[in-house]
């Protein structure tokens, strides 16, 4: 049996979590002067970015259906991590979320099992599709179970970020690419 070679225009993806990896986890952050990156984080990222990694975030953002903020306060945050990554010699190149949760009280936003909401793996399923992504070299880090488990279930390593310094936790965990 042969053995397919992989394909030359994909490349490797980390995917992050958001809230508790990027930045620290204060409960629905949506303006910029909530948001305290995570220590390492911008590092991590564009040590990735110089080895030629596609860097997608996959956010569960139930506070958008919630009620408690809206679609464009969350773009309007995006634009500013977006904005100090480039100061740091970073990018982010995709950013998927998911607003729906079973109990919004917004309507529209009201899903019985939101397929992209993590543990559901849609997200990444769907960076998947619209990016080329090598899945066996891809891996996410999230700081939650369900995080692991929407990885898992797209076919993807999860690694779980327990705090501190992410550039490091990725050094000691032998993740870093090579500089």
């Amino acid at each position: 049996m042969s053995q397919s070679l992989p394909d030359p225009q994909q490349r490797p993806a980390l995917f992050l979590d958001r809230d508790g990896v990027l930045n620290e986890d204060r409960g629905y952050v949506h303006r910029w002067e909530d948001f305290t990156w995570v220590p390492g984080a911008r590092e991590a990222i564009a040590a990735f970015n110089r080895a030629g990694w596609i860097v997608v975030v996959v956010t569960n953002q139930s506070g958008i259906g919630r009620g408690y903020y809206t679609e464009d306060d969350m773009q309007a945050l995006h634009a500013r991590m977006n904005a100090d990554l480039a100061q740091a010699g970073a990018r982010v190149d995709a950013i998927y979320f998911c607003p729906h949760h079973p109990e919004a009280p917004l309507a529209r936003y009201r899903h019985p099992d939101p397929p992209g909401r993590k543990p559901n793996p849609g997200m990444i399923l769907q960076a998947l599709s619209e990016w080329p992504i090598d899945r066996e070299r891809s891996f996410l880090v999230g700081d939650k179970g369900s995080d692991i488990e929407a990885a898992t279930r797209a076919g993807i390593k999860g690694v779980l970020f327990e705090g501190g310094n992410l550039h490091e936790f990725l050094a000691t965990q032998d993740l870093l690419p090579p500089a």
